[in-house]
């Protein structure tokens, strides 16, 4: 056993390239005070407003306890509101308010920016390649997450595509 061998995995690089993907995240992104997972939360929510915890969980593909406290955050810095669902009051429905809309319209060039910074020092041809072969490792491993990627099956739901 060497080290060597610990650097070459694919998980402890998997878990390398993520927290190097946070950092530039929060780096560029730094004037907004939000982590990528709430990013991912209000883009869900702004995309399918009136969508529960419950779904959201699903469609970013987070654990529904951890979410809680996302959510709770959020709320607390006044970028979503939890309305009680009309067919049923314990659950709650989760919109944007107005400085959430501005907030997620305001961040996208930061994001981006982010997002550019990760794939900089490959070539453009090797970053499709990346995207390509994570995007069919993701898709593939899909069931083996301990929170699965559920989107669809969220969305058939609340009856909306996308």
């Amino acid at each position: 056993i060497t080290m060597e061998a610990v650097y070459a995995a694919p998980g402890y690089l998997f878990r390398r390239m993520q927290q190097i993907a946070v950092a530039l995240f929060l780096e560029e992104c730094r004037a907004f005070d939000l982590t990528p997972v709430q990013y991912a939360a209000l883009v869900a929510i702004h995309t399918h407003p009136g969508i529960d915890a419950t779904r959201l969980s699903a469609v970013i593909a987070f654990d529904r306890s951890t979410l809680g406290s996302v959510i709770e955050r959020l709320e607390a810095k006044k970028l979503i509101v939890r309305k009680p669902s009309a067919e049923d009051k314990r659950v709650k429905l989760l919109y944007l308010t107005r400085p959430g809309a501005a907030i997620l319209r305001d961040i996208m060039p930061s994001v981006a920016k982010a997002q550019a910074r990760m794939l900089q020092p490959l070539r453009p041809p090797e970053r499709e390649v990346l995207r390509s072969l994570l995007t069919q490792l993701v898709d593939l491993n899909n069931e083996s997450s301990r929170v699965p990627l559920r989107a669809e099956d969220a969305l058939e739901y609340l009856g909306k595509s996308g």
